[in-house]
Formats: structure tokens, sequence, C-alpha cells
């Protein structure tokens, strides 16, 4: 005759929990996989809102090495419109004497502007540049003034075998 029965847990699965499943599942970190940072993979969404305000939204997603043809062109853009609104903050901060001086941006022209102003910047649309002269005002783009002068080369002057030959033919007539 038995005087000590064997409990019903321990003859289960997982005998080394005592009826708790596997043994990782009893320990205290419940289901996360590991201590920390572990298990913050592309599935994690118990973590997600944890791990991007750590570390931004960057860290989930494609890194890495990208072909030289994805590169993009990173220019500063800012609309008709942005420059109306802000005019008097943007004066402060880059005005001076009735001019804009917007030289890192190229001006879009979406919205409208209606102050009398001279924009100086890096490229302007065609339809803000039309804009702008509507107003009254002028738009000098910094990169036309850099393509002219390349444009703008001393004329190469006549070798003295062509003159010859003008000179030549001038005789004959």
């Amino acid at each position: 005759m038995k005087i000590h029965k064997k409990k019903k847990s321990v003859r289960l699965r997982g005998t080394n929990s005592g009826g708790h499943g596997s043994r990782k599942k009893w320990k205290g970190s419940g289901h996360r996989g590991g201590v920390g940072m572990a298990g913050t993979g592309k599935r994690a969404d118990q973590k997600t809102t944890l791990v991007t305000k750590k570390y931004g939204h960057g860290y989930f997603g494609k890194q890495g090495i990208t072909s030289k043809g994805t590169e993009r062109r990173k220019l500063n853009v800012i609309n008709l419109g942005q420059i109306q609104r802000n005019f008097d903050s943007l004066m402060k901060k880059y005005g001076a004497k009735g001019e804009l001086d917007l030289s890192k941006y190229k001006i879009l022209g979406n919205g409208d502007l209606k102050e009398k102003v001279t924009i100086k910047a890096l490229e302007f649309s065609a339809s803000a540049q039309e804009k702008i002269e509507k107003a009254g005002g002028k738009a000098i783009s910094l990169t036309s003034f850099n393509k002219k002068e390349v444009v703008e080369e001393a004329p190469v002057e006549e070798t003295s075998k062509e003159k010859e030959k003008e000179v030549k033919s001038d005789k004959k007539e």
C-alpha cells in the first residue's frame, strides 16, 4: 500500500517547471525571450513603442549601403506661401534693405507673395519666379550666376594661319 501519492503536476510534461509548461515561461521575464533588448526584432510588436522612444523610427527596417543611383538630391525647399506667412521673422533673420537672402533654399511656387521684395536663392521654380515678379519683386538665382560665369568665357582669337588665309583670299578677289 502506497502512503505518499505522487502529485499530478509531476507527471505532466515539463516536470522541471512544476506544471507551468516549459521552464522559460515561469522564469519571471514572461515571454520576452531574454534580457534587455532581446526580442526586439522585426515582429516585436509589444516593444515597438519602447524602442522608437529610445532609438527613434530608424531602428526597424532596412539600413546599410544603397547603390549610387538611389542617391537623392538634398535641397532645402520653401514655398512662397511659407515666405508670406513668416515674412517678418524671415526678414529679421535673413533680410536686409528689402532683400531676402535665402541662398540655401530652392523657392517653390505654392502660395502667393504680396510683398515687393528681392529674393536671392539657390534656385527658383518657374511659377515662383513669375509670382515674385508679378508682386513687383526680383528673383535672383545663384545657380544662374554660376552658369553664366562658365558660359561667358573670353572669345578665342583667330590663329595666324586663319588670318593669312583670309588675306590671301582677299588678294585673289
